[in-house]
């Protein structure tokens, strides 16, 4: 998509932000806590950093990490931001009212579906990007290992694959619990579990974190990464041999999202990051850093390689539900009794 004379109105924000702020730089801070990949987190820390003068203090952990955090901390919080990372913790973050509603001018420049996640959520977080659920694999090792090539899900349960699936383990990872959402409703409960437990039999090991899976495959350590496709779709165009896959059967998808943490200790600066980071400018510089998600500013650019959500096949993914505490903890649970105990 092509940047639009809205990203115009996106820099007089930035820089009313900025001008906002220079006066009293030296008394301002923010804790972010980041859920992206590691160098999209800096480049927002830095850039913020940079626009307004604003100190930043950031940590970057998956978004079952960060939840866990701000959950823990909630007597006492000691964030500002939360950004980035799967929307349906967010979701849950909101319900249990670990965060704070807000409203940013920036609002009329988002899609739909960014508005959405807000309005479910009684304005406590918003999107800022979307993508597509899926897997990518190593071609050499593919073909070193005469593996048959995998379209769809049900494929990677084959036994032919014993060893050489890598995924998240779903209570850290917003991406894992994507996945076992998806296939709850892609599949229904029933079937969605039996999948879960034939794929489990396939899983090399359970990482921490939700992009690990393609970055192992990527070097070569496993051959098939379930991953959301933008992930992959970045260490292909960092050259290494790595072919993404949108699941024949259909997937998921996720709306990642901010949100301001409820009893922020530095709430203006909270507001200014968020505004912030709604705007064209800043999310088009995601670019910078190979994400190759699609942005919630429409005027924003996206890259020509990021994965085309038309042309996927997408369920109609029950946010409100599936970022609920009580489902989400239900189905964390029943994975935990049912799939995770089982020997591989």
């Amino acid at each position: 998509m092509k940047r639009l004379s809205g990203t115009i109105i996106g820099v007089l924000v930035a820089l009313s932000a900025s001008a906002a702020f220079t006066t009293t730089a030296s008394a301002q801070k923010l804790t972010l806590y980041c859920s992206a990949q590691e160098d999209w987190c800096q480049l927002m820390a830095r850039g913020f950093e940079e626009a307004t003068g604003i100190d930043v203090d950031m940590t970057r952990k998956s978004s079952g990490e960060t939840f866990a955090q701000i959950k823990a901390e909630s007597a006492n919080p000691k964030g500002d931001v939360w950004w980035g990372g799967t929307g349906d913790p967010h979701l849950q973050a909101a319900e249990e009212n670990l965060t704070q509603p807000y409203i940013s001018p920036m609002r009329s420049e988002l899609q739909d579906w960014a508005i959405n996640q807000a309005t479910s959520a009684n304005d406590k977080t918003i999107g800022i990007y979307s993508g597509a659920l899926g897997y990518g694999f190593n071609t050499e090792l593919l073909a070193a290992n005469d593996l048959p090539v995998p379209t769809g899900w049900k494929d990677l349960t084959k036994p032919v694959y014993k060893g050489f699936v890598q995924m998240a383990n779903p209570n850290s990872s917003g991406t894992a619990y994507t996945t076992l959402a998806t296939m709850v409703q892609l599949f229904g409960e029933e079937e969605g579990f039996e999948f879960m437990k034939a794929l489990h039999k396939n899983i090399s090991n359970y990482t921490k974190s939700g992009s690990a899976p393609i970055k192992a495959a990527a070097r070569g350590e496993n051959v098939i990464g379930i991953v959301f496709m933008h992930d992959a779709v970045k260490q292909a165009v960092t050259g290494f041999p790595i072919q993404v896959v949108a699941p024949v059967e259909g997937t998921g998808f996720e709306i990642g999202s901010m949100s301001i943490i409820d009893g922020a200790r530095n709430l203006e600066s909270a507001k200014a990051f968020y505004d912030w980071a709604l705007t064209a400018e800043v999310q088009s510089r995601a670019l910078e850093v190979n994400a190759f998600q699609v942005p919630s500013n429409v005027n924003a650019e996206t890259s020509p390689s990021a994965p085309d959500l038309a042309s996927i096949t997408l369920i109609d993914y029950d946010f409100k539900l599936y970022g609920s505490s009580a489902e989400r903890r239900r189905l964390l649970e029943k994975w935990d009794n049912e799939v995770s105990i089982l020997p591989q």
